[in-house]
């Protein structure tokens, strides 16, 4: 079994060092400039030793896992002096492999393995890594070596190159980052009648998890619900009114969300051409 370490103690390298553990992959050591991170790392992983120098942690490690911020990832691969046959990898899922071309140049190497995953905090990110999807980005013999991790982890598996990584991110934040921002933006207009992001917050909780429900089960297009769907064209005329006259701000968002939803109530078959283009009529007049 390879000797693993960490560059780097946040919640995504705690998750893999976790949960790798418990399926008996042998964690040796962590290092981060910030010790007392790199303390509570350890304690979560049976057998992990701090190391005060990035240095030794790598020349005791087989692979080295570089889970630092994005940007950080080139330096700290930079700063160590690798060996032939060790192993770097990081997580990111924008970053290319590119960012470890100092560990690949000295004869190691390299590989990418980014959970599509949401990561709020350290416990959090320890429950929700098993059973995500990795995107892998590596060439063999490191490719079957991080579909071995993904398979422990039981996850699902994508293989990427480095020119699909930015937009492979960039779809994962839409999914997930501005799915957050939506449901903020809805809360938000609570306010408008007298309740506040809190009770609203609390209202569509079974309403999120009902639509997520709808989306494993049924699937697009068959999991669109609402007056898109139905084609209920006086409804998006009222929404039109509410926010022109409550939150103006948001308008020109949600009828761009509008029009970006009319082809998927065409796929279903609950919306027909003719209501269709009443509603891209009435949206893009709007618009302008």
């Amino acid at each position: 079994m390879p000797k693993i370490g960490f560059i780097g103690a946040g919640p995504v390298g705690t998750a893999f060092a976790v949960n790798l553990a418990k399926r008996k992959y042998q964690i040796i050591g962590v290092f981060d400039v910030v010790p007392e991170a790199a303390q509570r790392f350890a304690a979560d992983v049976p057998g992990c030793q701090v190391y005060k120098k990035a240095q030794a942690l790598a020349d005791a490690a087989d692979i080295l896992f570089i889970t630092t911020p994005d940007d950080i990832i080139p330096k700290a691969a930079g700063a160590i002096k690798w060996r032939a046959g060790q192993s770097a990898v990081h997580c990111s899922g924008a970053s290319t492999v590119h960012s470890l071309d100092a560990a690949r140049e000295q004869g190691a190497s390299v590989g990418a393995i980014h959970p599509c995953q949401t990561f709020a905090g350290r416990e959090q990110a320890i429950a929700n890594l098993p059973g995500s999807t990795f995107a892998i980005e590596a060439e063999e013999p490191m490719k079957t070596t991080l579909t071995g991790i993904a398979r422990a982890l039981d996850g699902d598996l994508v293989y990427l190159t480095s020119e699909d990584k930015a937009l492979y991110h960039a779809a994962a934040c839409i999914a997930c980052n501005y799915f957050y921002t939506l449901v903020k933006i809805a809360t938000d207009l609570w306010q408008n009648f007298g309740k506040t992001t809190e009770e609203a917050t609390k209202a569509y909780i079974p309403l999120l998890q009902g639509s997520v429900n709808n989306i494993a089960n049924i699937g697009f297009p068959g999991c669109l619900t609402g007056p898109i769907a139905r084609g209920d064209v006086k409804t998006i005329q009222r929404h039109l009114a509410a926010l022109a006259k409550c939150a103006p701000d948001i308008l020109p968002l949600y009828k761009e969300l509008g029009l970006q939803t009319i082809p998927i109530g065409i796929a279903k078959g609950t919306l027909s051409e003719s209501k269709a283009e009443e509603l891209r009529s009435l949206l893009q007049n709007k618009l302008k």
